[in-house]
């Protein structure tokens, strides 16, 4: 049973549709007793970091961590498992993944200027080997973001993408995992990404 953490700041839908999707079950809460009751957690995000913080139930989300049952976060969810943001002002996150979250700078060192957000699809490339990447072939995934993981030399580090700075894009340690794109929004990879999460969950839950 897959828990969706509701805090006001999700893609609920879209997350939701595409577990529909891959068969998963799962159930969307605020509630801490039912969200520390599931097989995994997923904790999606929009919007503002500081925001996401100050609505998020810090503990419940550390607590859930420290049982070793799989968490992922998505978009602001990934950035939201790392020390710290510079988002309106430097705001400290979860801290569960080594690393800080910058904003695109929009201007390359050589004085080019470029978009922001970071919008579109980009390749993705893989780092070191992870059960999140079994089986899985490097290709395109959607992403829609102005700030990144600044995680150079991260043992975290699963996948980078490039656009005009390196984008930590998928992260990965002991049982916490996190996906910076849209994998509901990101086709065949996108899918067989959560696809594999699904799998960490049973796994582990077969296990026990």
């Amino acid at each position: 049973m897959i828990g969706i953490v509701d805090y006001g700041m999700g893609n609920l839908f879209s997350v939701s549709k595409a577990l529909e999707r891959l068969g998963a079950d799962y159930f969307i809460s605020a509630d801490k007793d039912e969200l520390l009751s599931a097989d995994a957690l997923i904790l999606p995000g929009v919007g503002s970091f500081r925001d996401a913080m100050e609505r998020l139930q810090v503990e419940t989300i550390k607590e859930f961590a420290a049982t070793g049952k799989p968490l992922l976060g998505i978009c602001l969810g990934m950035q939201l498992l790392f020390e710290e943001s510079e988002e309106n002002g430097l705001t400290k996150g979860l801290g569960l993944l080594p690393g800080k979250v910058r904003r695109f700078p929009g201007t390359t060192p050589a004085g080019e200027t470029y978009k922001v957000p970071h919008m579109g699809w980009n390749r993705l490339e893989f780092v070191q080997d992870s059960p999140l990447l079994n089986d899985l072939t490097e290709d395109y995934v959607y992403f829609v973001h102005s700030y990144f993981v600044d995680a150079d030399n991260n043992d975290a580090l699963l996948a980078k993408a490039d656009y005009h700075e390196q984008v930590s894009a998928v992260v990965g340690r002991d049982n916490i995992f996190g996906m910076q794109f849209h994998p509901e929004k990101s086709s065949r990879l996108g899918m067989a990404l959560l696809d594999n999460f699904l799998k960490l969950a049973a796994e582990r839950d077969a296990v026990r």
